[in-house]
């Protein structure tokens, strides 16, 4: 059973269920609610969960100053992501809804543009949902009037992927970082600057990627190069040791040794 707390418009609802905070989203389902009416479901509405614990009080006061017309543009490109990924968590709505309320208003209003330095490494490592984002730009567009950034394009493939993997965007953000400044490592120690659309520099940052993802969840690999690479390709393996330790110190996290060895594999494909 659901009662509403506020009715934010015509096609977007703040009620209780279970004693948790909901979104409700769908076209015409606020016209004619009042506070306090209770229901037990509304035919073609979408729910969305609010933080919990602690952090639910001020995702209710953020949906109460963020304007509705933002949450239906973000409800429309989860149904975006939707229709490409099996699933999605529901849970960046607001987040990302607040983020783009407040780069409309920068752009808009202000003329105030934040840069996204990691473009080139958000369309390799997340190309479909940079290609979801892109779609949020013309519906965040046909809906404000606003046509926002590649910067925040990139933004919003964040926190799509961050929907997607369950990672919080800041986590999804430090990922990004730390790939870019290996790929800046790789190419001062090699002299050579990566072709980045190439096959192997893509197979390279997927490869660093999931490095990444390894050592959060403390996995290793079954296959040691190590001193085959370093008899045959030492310099790409050098550089590769380069690499673990500055993953290492940003990460605070130990790298297994086997990776070495396997990386220099990539970043001498790439670098060649």
């Amino acid at each position: 059973m659901y009662q509403i707390i506020k009715v934010l418009n015509n096609n977007a609802i703040l009620a209780y269920h279970n004693e948790n905070e909901r979104i409700l989203l769908g076209k015409g389902i606020g016209f004619g609610k009042k506070q306090g009416e209770r229901f037990d479901k509304i035919q073609g509405a979408k729910v969305y969960a609010l933080e919990a614990g602690e952090k639910r009080s001020s995702a209710v006061n953020a949906v109460n100053v963020i304007e509705p017309v933002y949450l239906e543009a973000v409800g429309r490109i989860i149904d975006e992501a939707e229709m490409i990924f099996d699933s999605i968590n529901r849970g960046i709505l607001l987040p990302l809804a607040d983020h783009i309320a407040f780069a409309v208003k920068r752009e808009q209003e202000e003329n105030i543009y934040i840069p996204n330095p990691f473009i080139p490494d958000i369309k390799l490592l997340f190309d479909k949902e940079y290609g979801v984002a892109l779609k949020g730009r013309e519906i965040i567009e046909e809906m404000t009037g606003c046509r926002i950034s590649d910067d925040e394009v990139g933004f919003i493939a964040l926190y799509i992927h961050s929907g997607l993997s369950n990672e919080h965007v800041s986590e999804t953000l430090k990922t990004t970082r730390i790939i870019d400044e290996t790929i800046k490592i790789i190419e001062n120690q090699m002299g050579k600057k990566l072709e980045t659309e190439s096959l192997s520099c893509i197979r390279l940052i997927s490869h660093l990627y999931y490095m990444l993802v390894r050592t959060r969840t403390g996995e290793g690999v079954n296959i040691n190069l190590n001193d085959f690479m370093e008899a045959n390709y030492p310099r790409a393996n050098e550089t590769a040791r380069m690499v673990c330790e500055y993953m290492e110190e940003a990460m605070g996290k130990p790298i297994a040794k086997e990776e070495i060895g396997f990386l220099a594999v990539h970043i001498q494909r790439a670098a060649v």
